[in-house]
């Protein structure tokens, strides 16, 4: 018998292989020290060993890769410890960008790879304007392809990166040892220029969090491979850059319901695509949509403020002018109660 089971306990999850005995909980001994320290001296979570890794090179194939699995499963509860800390970040980067400033990552090695991921799909899935989210990773360019991990050492490198951060900027740093000099310069000078900092780490007792206004620091554990911190950590990284940006284009407007109404429909497929957001939001049919998309300029925000209250194009224009974009509140301006 080779069963696995994953069970959500108390502590968190549960994972044992009956044949071999081994567990996995997420238990607070787990979780490090009660003071939020790493334990094993002053070693970050994610350089210590995972006893329950020990023997993966004896391992088969499909052991190797369940028990990969199951220690991927701790990271959504990992991430979700932290949902505050990612709310709190979420929240200055809606004021800076409905104000005009812009929101920097900064990072290095697969936390920056991560990051420059995150900001580049902003664009074409929200509309995003180029510029207001801007990623810098160590090394350039020639980092996201090629290994530049002498680069997380370049405090002036990260310091250049934030030379253009302006008073009302948020600076998210990702690192997930909680200690890169690249992250840490860049912290340090986007607040010495009057922005709001956030550290995005797997280290809670990172010696860099007192750059932060907020630190967001999912404890992921020890990596299956030692140190590999491109495993649970970056996933970790993932989801929580996938949550803080989605929250923040929603929050700012950038969707109605769960629908991409900002997006940029720049092929056939996201074209045909746009269509049936307006058709289903509308409930209209789609030569109708296309018709009133045409009239709207190509803008499907205008075209469905115009669907939905049979108003013109022009007059939905105004509305979500004077609403900032947010389609509820255009549609109540134009239907009030």
């Amino acid at each position: 018998m080779d069963a696995w089971t994953a069970d959500k306990t108390v502590d968190g999850w549960t994972a044992d292989k009956t044949v071999d005995g081994w567990t996995a909980d997420r238990t607070t001994a787990d979780r490090g020290n009660v003071d939020g320290t790493a334990g094993e001296g002053s070693l970050a979570r994610t350089e210590q060993r995972n006893p329950r890794s020990a023997s993966i090179d004896r391992m088969s194939t499909l052991d190797l890769l369940h028990l990969i699995n199951t220690e991927d499963r701790l990271v959504p509860e990992a991430v979700a410890d932290v949902l505050p800390e990612i709310a709190a970040a979420v929240e200055l980067a809606v004021a800076a960008l409905s104000g005009g400033h812009r929101v920097h990552y900064v990072g290095a090695g697969t936390s920056g790879r991560i990051a420059v991921l995150d900001a580049a799909e902003l664009i074409p899935t929200f509309g995003l304007e180029p510029g207001q989210v801007v990623a810098h990773i160590a090394g350039g360019a020639h980092a996201l392809t090629n290994p530049s991990e002498a680069a997380e050492d370049d405090e002036s490198a990260g310091a250049a990166a934030a030379a253009d951060v302006a008073a009302g900027d948020v600076v998210l740093g990702v690192t997930a040892s909680g200690r890169t000099p690249y992250v840490h310069a860049a912290l340090t000078t986007a607040r010495a220029r009057g922005a709001r900092t956030v550290l995005v780490s797997a280290n809670r007792a990172s010696p860099i969090a007192a750059c932060a206004d907020v630190h967001i620091a999912p404890d992921t554990g020890p990596e299956v491979v030692t140190g590999s911190t491109r495993m649970k950590a970056g996933t970790a990284q993932k989801l929580v850059l996938n949550a803080f940006s989605t929250a923040t284009m929603v929050r700012l407007g950038r969707t109605y319901s769960n629908l991409m109404t900002d997006m940029l429909a720049c092929n056939a497929k996201l074209r045909d695509r746009q269509l049936r957001i307006l058709a289903e939001a509308a409930g209209a049919d789609p030569a109708r949509c296309r018709e009133v998309l045409h009239a709207a300029g190509g803008d499907a925000k205008i075209a469905l403020v115009s669907l939905i209250t049979d108003a013109s194009t022009e007059t939905a224009a105004r509305a979500l002018a004077v609403t900032e974009g947010h389609v509820n509140r255009a549609l109540r301006l134009l239907r009030p109660a």
